[in-house]
């Protein structure tokens, strides 16, 4: 049995379509473990570093991101902010986010103090405790809280207000207080009487995941390519098949 391939043009271009998405989203999937992988080295290398002690000059998130700092200064008690749909272990909870007055300063920080578990009561706030006057605290920068996706309208920021997500223009612009453009993820074990917890999650975490799933992709589009010539010799053996079949009707009519 001869093989021939034929060539079809509305499943070459299916498949070049498909084998090009596929390429391109396994590209991107790799470019994301890229990036947390970069994140991770970051992680490491200022593990070791000591903390930076954060000052009241406006400083760029970029040039602090991922650092370990040390701040001095005392809570704004009158404006906790609970972060909504943020689950620790398995639960549902908040993350509590206050502004932090530097010491010596009309500068704020937002510091994620640590995650609380939601309450069976619906719109009930968990209990916490702030501590008073002046404290040192420790954390590392990030430059956002997370990003969930947002249910329905927005609240608008209030103290105590539930929201999705935040950001510190937006906490600026409601509160008035002057604020760096980042956060302050709290670090260190809880006082007395602190029942936050504070088992953040790696940003660089899920680097194993985007790799699979660019394997995934880079498959679709090999399975896309194969498919196609699969077929194309398979149409090319079915169509010699039924030339000879209509010449062997053909010669039998003659006779």
């Amino acid at each position: 049995m001869r093989f021939r391939f034929q060539f079809r043009l509305v499943p070459f271009i299916a498949a070049l379509l498909l084998a090009l998405l596929g390429i391109a989203l396994g590209n991107w999937q790799q470019g994301r473990a890229a990036q947390k992988l970069a994140v991770q080295e970051k992680l490491t290398a200022f593990a070791l570093a000591p903390p930076v002690a954060l000052g009241p000059n406006l400083t760029p998130a970029a040039s602090l991101e991922y650092r370990r700092v040390t701040v001095t200064g005392e809570f704004v008690a009158d404006w906790p902010l609970f972060l909504a749909n943020r689950p620790m272990a398995g639960r549902s909870g908040y993350y509590l986010v206050m502004p932090f007055k530097i010491a010596d300063s009309s500068t704020h920080v937002l510091v994620m103090r640590g995650w609380l578990p939601r309450e069976a009561e619906y719109g009930k706030l968990p209990a916490f405790a702030t501590p008073s006057g002046t404290v040192r605290i420790e954390g590392i920068v990030s430059g956002t809280a997370g990003h969930v996706m947002d249910m329905g309208k927005a609240a608008a920021l209030a103290p105590r207000a539930i929201v999705q997500n935040i950001d510190p223009q937006s906490v600026a612009s409601a509160t008035g207080l002057k604020l760096q453009p980042f956060f302050v993820q709290q670090t260190g074990l809880a006082q007395a009487g602190d029942t936050l917890l504070r088992a953040w999650p790696a940003p660089s975490s899920g680097i194993d995941k985007h790799r699979g799933y660019a394997f995934q992709w880079y498959a679709l589009a090999a399975m896309a390519v194969l498919f196609f010539v699969v077929t194309g010799f398979r149409s090319g053996a079915k169509q010699g098949d039924a030339r000879k079949h209509d010449a062997g009707r053909s010669e039998a009519g003659s006779r």
